[in-house]
């Protein structure tokens, strides 16, 4: 997009995959799975659109609450996920998975470690993807680890810092968020990236995931591009 202010991170709440499945009397996970199309396809509509990150809520640590064979259904699509990365990964796309993975099978664990291992090095767009992920649970764990540190001698309270507690969360090595994009008409961060949002600019949008288009995202760019951000000042 040219002479506009294009954001360098925008992070998606990939919302609405059930009730478009629902509103075509077919099962929730049909609609996980088109929004997975969705995802691959956003990715590349970023970079034509000369966006440098993107972060995407793929499972929050509140999904687990959801039936058992619709868990079971992510899960499946995790691992489609997980080759689909792979291939992105291959395209001086370096990825970064937000949350406890630990909560996952070992198989999808091992392969999301080998994936994060081997693109570390590529600088041609950052994909972060946030699974079993929660801003909250977040900045308790950088409150740990902190506070881990603080026992060992390593650090006096008095040097805690906002600067210190972001090298500690998942997103240390991402710009900073300039945009989160919320189809499916919510109108709330559902706990993403809640430190990370303080000073992001927010669109949400009536239409579900699955039908997230490139119009979609030049429009909510457009948006962006269209407002002061003046981050406490005048």
């Amino acid at each position: 997009m040219e002479n506009i202010n294009v954001p360098q991170h925008i992070g998606f709440i990939m919302d609405g995959n059930g009730r478009w499945a629902k509103k075509r009397a077919m099962p929730r996970n049909f609609g996980h799975s088109r929004g997975a199309e969705v995802f691959k396809k956003t990715i590349n509509w970023c970079r034509e659109l000369g966006v440098k990150c993107a972060t995407f809520y793929a499972f929050s640590t509140e999904n687990w609450k959801r039936p058992d064979d619709e868990i079971k259904g992510i899960m499946k699509l995790l691992r489609q996920y997980i080759k689909d990365i792979r291939e992105f990964s291959d395209e001086d796309i370096r990825i970064i998975i937000l949350g406890d993975i630990s909560a996952f099978d070992e198989d999808i664990r091992a392969e999301l470690l080998d994936i994060t291992d081997t693109s570390k090095d590529n600088t041609g767009f950052i994909v972060g993807i946030a699974l079993n992920y929660g801003g909250r649970a977040e900045l308790a764990l950088a409150a740990k680890k902190i506070s881990e540190r603080c026992v060992l001698g390593e650090l006096s309270p008095d040097n805690i810092t906002e600067q210190l507690v972001e090298s500690c969360l998942y997103t240390s090595e991402m710009p900073p968020l300039d945009l989160v994009i919320r189809p499916s008409g919510e109108q709330r961060l559902s706990n993403f990236l809640i430190w990370q949002a303080a000073y992001a600019e927010f669109v949400f949008m009536d239409v579900l995931w699955p039908d997230f288009t490139k119009k979609d995202l030049e429009n909510a760019i457009e948006e962006y591009a269209g407002r002061n951000r003046r981050f406490g000042g005048v």
